[in-house]
């Protein structure tokens, strides 16, 4: 998926190393992207604002746990 006219930044969760890097893109309409920084022109997961939003906050509460 391409998403013309995203402006990706960086998740400061990533590491300074850039092996666990991705990087979002939340300034389009109706739409959040995040892909690998290391691949940019590899695949894009797209997320509806209000999903992004809710994994956001799952994440942040722990409520996302590995092997869920």
């Amino acid at each position: 998926m391409e998403l013309t006219g995203a402006v990706w930044r960086k998740s400061t969760r990533s590491d300074n190393g850039g092996s666990t890097c991705v990087e979002v893109a939340t300034n389009l309409a109706g739409v959040v992207g995040v892909r690998d920084s290391k691949d940019r022109e590899g695949a894009v997961l797209a997320f509806g604002p209000t999903a992004w939003t809710d994994f956001l906050a799952a994440a942040t509460t722990g409520a996302l746990r590995p092997g869920d």
